[in-house]
């Protein structure tokens, strides 16, 4: 474990890991040892949300395991149904009591909502937050290029991190170069599309043959070399340090352009624009 791993830099003064630990889908049973061999490995970023309903395993997971509050990241996102200026304000405060803490360090919409007057509020009532230090950095999730323009009218922080889909069937190049120009950092959810399917690719195959890597471990260099920010998860100790792990080499550019060329646009999730979250 090295503490000092070179960070990416965010536009608020703040800095996070190059890699992130996902907590979707974690059980209760099984949280604890999953944070526990996690932290022992040497993640430092622990991404939840109050839609996977385990933000409370997760603060007790920590709490048991004796982990300092102030040596690690925490995550958490707001689902639409949270959106609105006296909505999120109270959806922070039930995620900080479940989560057993007096701030987090990302606080993120986790689907853009089509209500532009409603989502622009919900980043003022963030922005807010952020100044009172309940937040350390605020982002969002799912994001195009519109819907960044309808939230930031009249707002005055951008978002540090989008966190979306992104892995070698999505590459979605065009956003990762929005948030490129924009200096907003660009985080990959299902960054092994959620199964093996990405493991079959013959480029992914012979790469992490000459690197005596695994697959899973050349997709999120892929990411890691890009500059975007991988949060793959796992209640595997040996996939879970597989995973960090993953920063111990380094693909070229050239071999990143050969994963980059794998696109299809196939996305493992809903896009962002016809999803069946938002009613309005």
């Amino acid at each position: 474990m090295n503490e000092n791993l070179e960070r990416l830099h965010l536009n608020d003064g703040n800095s996070v890991p190059k890699i992130g630990f996902g907590i979707y889908k974690i059980k209760e049973s099984e949280m604890e040892e999953a944070i526990g061999t996690a932290y022992r490995t040497g993640y430092r970023l622990f991404d939840t949300a109050s839609f996977y309903e385990n933000e409370a395993f997760l603060g007790n997971a920590i709490r048991k395991s004796g982990i300092k509050r102030e040596d690690i990241q925490i995550a958490t996102k707001a689902w639409p149904t949270e959106m609105g200026y006296d909505e999120i304000k109270n959806a922070l405060k039930r995620s900080l009591q479940k989560l057993q803490t007096d701030y987090v360090d990302i606080y993120f919409i986790h689907w853009p909502v089509r209500d532009a007057e409603k989502m622009s509020e919900t980043w003022r009532a963030m922005e807010a937050m952020k100044k009172e230090g309940l937040i350390r950095s605020i982002a969002v999730c799912n994001f195009k290029k519109h819907h960044f323009d309808a939230l930031m009218k009249g707002n005055k922080y951008l978002p540090v991190i989008n966190q979306i889909e992104r892995h070698p069937l999505l590459t979605q190049k065009e956003m990762a170069a929005y948030g490129n120009k924009h200096h907003i950092v660009t985080e990959a959810w299902s960054p092994l599309m959620r199964g093996n399917k990405v493991f079959q690719l013959e480029i992914i195959k012979k790469l992490a043959e000459k690197y005596e890597k695994t697959p899973a471990q050349i997709i999120l260099n892929w990411n890691i070399m890009q500059g975007i920010l991988p949060i793959p998860k796992s209640v595997t100790p040996c996939r879970i340090e597989e995973n960090f792990h993953s920063l111990d080499f380094a693909l070229t550019e050239e071999e990143c352009r050969e994963i980059d060329a794998l696109n299809r646009d196939e996305r493992s999730g809903d896009d962002p624009d016809n999803y069946p979250f938002d009613k309005k």
